[in-house]
């Protein structure tokens, strides 16, 4: 096992792929000698060429179409779009051409494009820079969906979704690129839509993704100070998602708080908190629960940035008021 962060972690993934299958490439803005935001992709032009690493120009619509064309002949490349927020200038390319392909044609071709967009608030990146748009690409059939938490699920499921036959958006949150952990350099792919149970509870069940499931983990020990125990569940795949092991954890602890970066309003949460509702009402202890973040664009105050975030407080402290005795439902006779 190596030390190594989030951001190596990527690196290795990709290089090793390459190495593996010269039908791998890349492309995108300043992937090149600069090797990416964070080093994503550090020594891989020198290593490979600038015919398998190649720089672009500032156009996401661009990247997008030449990594669809490419893919369609036959190539798997992995498109580089910088920020998730970019991604929206390629909405066009992902959603109705890269994500319909497949089944328009009746499934006589495959659209293997891996499409990475670093998600998430860093440090004052404001509102431009700093979006969890997921829940978009969530709601796109024909998108695989993946959202990694620690270098060692970075590098396994960068391989994964290299290796899927379907078009795969890859989420690496912003804040997580230089956190470090230990990663098995032989490890191969991690199963798409397999998650993670971080950590084994009996009280209450904590669904989360991304950062945002590192963030469960701590508040997991903040309810274990107070004599709660709380399972982690890390999806890893938003979709597919991994219902058997959600409702599993669910069924045995009767609650759930489902936790994550993006908007309160309209985020994959709701869905999550739909599907748990229809399927194990009958089951539940107390209300399930979501937290995201307000309905607002992410400031580039620090105080004000702060207020969108999801801290593990917050998710602490909803945890522990479902753990707490409910009182019991009481009939309301209303006078004619």
């Amino acid at each position: 096992m190596a030390v190594m962060s989030y951001a190596q972690a990527g690196c290795l993934a990709l290089r090793q792929e390459m190495a593996r299958d010269d039908r791998v490439w890349a492309l995108g803005e300043d992937v090149g000698p600069e090797g990416g935001v964070a080093g994503q992709y550090l020594g891989l032009q020198k290593l490979f060429g600038a015919a398998r690493i190649v720089d672009t120009p500032i156009s996401e619509s661009m990247i997008m179409s030449a990594a669809i064309g490419s893919a369609l002949l036959g190539m798997r490349p992995v498109a580089e779009l910088r920020y998730a927020d970019f991604a929206l200038c390629a909405a066009d390319e992902i959603i109705n051409q890269a994500a319909k392909i497949r089944y328009m044609l009746d499934g006589q071709v495959r659209v293997p494009v891996v499409i990475r967009q670093p998600i998430g608030m860093r440090w004052g990146m404001a509102a431009q820079h700093s979006q969890s748009n997921e829940n978009l690409w969530v709601g796109t059939p024909g998108l695989v969906v993946v959202a990694s938490a620690t270098p060692a699920d970075n590098h396994g499921l960068l391989k994964a979704a290299i290796r899927c036959d379907d078009p795969v958006v890859f989420m690496e949150h912003k804040e997580l690129w230089l956190e470090t952990g230990e990663v098995d350099e032989t490890a191969g792919p991690i199963d798409i839509g397999k998650a993670a149970v971080r950590r084994v509870g009996s009280d209450i069940t904590l669904v989360s993704w991304s950062k945002t499931a590192n963030t469960c983990v701590a508040a997991a020990e903040l309810l274990a100070a107070q004599g709660i125990s709380a399972e982690v569940i890390d999806l890893r795949t938003l979709w597919p998602w991994d219902r058997d092991t959600v409702f599993k954890s669910i069924q045995k602890t009767g609650r759930v708080v489902i936790a994550h970066e993006s908007t309160k309003v309209g985020g994959f949460g709701g869905e999550l908190l739909a599907d748990i509702s229809q399927a194990l009402w009958d089951q539940l202890k107390a209300r399930p629960v979501r937290i995201g973040s307000p309905r607002m664009p992410v400031p580039y105050s620090q105080p004000l940035e702060d207020i969108c975030r999801v801290g593990p407080q917050a998710i602490a402290t909803a945890a522990a008021q479902l753990c707490r005795p409910q009182p019991s439902s009481t009939v309301v006779k209303i006078n004619s």
